[in-house]
């Protein structure tokens, strides 16, 4: 299932100096005594995926519950969707943020909905009736498939749009060289979808399988590819000089990101949704981008980039 790993080096390095732990087996009681607040008495368990994107958030929505008299257990870090979806719905966590795009495949639904709010809309609807699982508001920010390219490069080869990589990958797929993963390249909502949605058909000896990691370093070295797949608010796109190619025909789906509630709690505590809506309503691709490169490139820990991100806009 997409977004269930990042570079192990990079995870590795956050095990060790993250309070946010890999694995669900590392949860984390709490950083301190609950303050007073709208949330004073109230004791919650939040959980993530184990990608810097979900350790980050983890850390902001526990930080910031505290911040309002909440008491927070974390199970940052768990090994991916079916895992911490299962613990959703048992009642083993209280809440995550998931992706609408990612959720709708999880709800196994079928068929490619390209507006976002109606997504929402759906995917919202269908998982409080099946699950009990509400989400709440989505943020702008979305994380969604992108295809990217070193910035001087896309100017050299006159490619802005996706449009334009297919008139490149059919008239000179030499330089339309493609870097991918495994999972990208057998998905109807990756590769194969996009070389049919926009009419072209890269030769096989042109697309390299990589790691997900490593493809925004082969981009931006343009080598083996000028071309690849990319997680939209990954921050090394503009730690790197990436551009993102403008999906034109919009293909690719929506992942809008909702702070997913199981119904009881929320029901329980509905001051939790007033509380994390202004987080949700500062939560833009650009900003996550920043917040991304923050870890990624620059090294710091998730803890401490939450920590700053909500003093700054006076949320702790």
């Amino acid at each position: 299932m997409r977004r269930t790993m990042m570079a192990a080096a990079s995870l590795l390095s956050l095990a060790l100096t993250s309070g946010c732990a890999l694995g669900s087996s590392g949860a984390d009681e709490g950083s301190g005594p609950a303050r007073s607040g709208p949330l004073k008495g109230v004791t919650v368990n939040v959980a993530s995926k184990n990608f810097t994107e979900q350790l980050l958030l983890c850390e902001i929505t526990a930080q910031r519950l505290e911040s309002q008299g909440a008491s927070v257990k974390r199970t940052c870090g768990m090994s991916g969707t079916n895992a911490v979806r299962a613990a959703l719905t048992s009642g083993d966590v209280d809440m995550y943020w998931e992706y609408t795009g990612t959720g709708w495949l999880a709800l196994q639904q079928r068929g490619n909905i390209t507006d976002p709010q109606a997504l929402y809309e759906k995917v919202s609807a269908l998982d409080r009736s099946e699950n009990d699982v509400v989400w709440l508001p989505p943020a702008a920010a979305n994380n969604t498939y992108a295809v990217a390219v070193k910035t001087s490069a896309g100017k050299k080869l006159g490619v802005a749009t996706l449009s334009d990589y297919a008139e490149l990958a059919s008239k000179d797929p030499g330089s339309a060289g493609f870097c991918g993963a495994s999972e990208f390249f057998g998905r109807d909502d990756g590769w194969p979808g996009l070389q049919k949605a926009y009419g072209f058909n890269l030769p096989k000896s042109d697309a390299a399988e990589l790691a997900e990691g490593p493809i925004y370093n082969a981009v931006a070295k343009g080598d083996p590819c000028n071309f690849g797949e990319v997680f939209a608010t990954d921050g090394r796109i503009s730690a790197l000089g990436l551009t993102v190619l403008k999906d034109d025909k919009k293909f690719f789906p929506p992942y809008n990101l909702s702070l997913n509630v199981r119904g009881t709690v929320l029901k329980k505590y509905p001051s939790i949704q007033t509380v994390m809506d202004p987080v949700s309503k500062l939560l833009v691709t650009a900003q996550l981008q920043k917040l991304n490169a923050e870890i990624d490139v620059d090294g710091k820990r998730p803890e401490e980039v939450a920590s700053q991100w909500l003093s700054a806009n006076k949320l702790k």
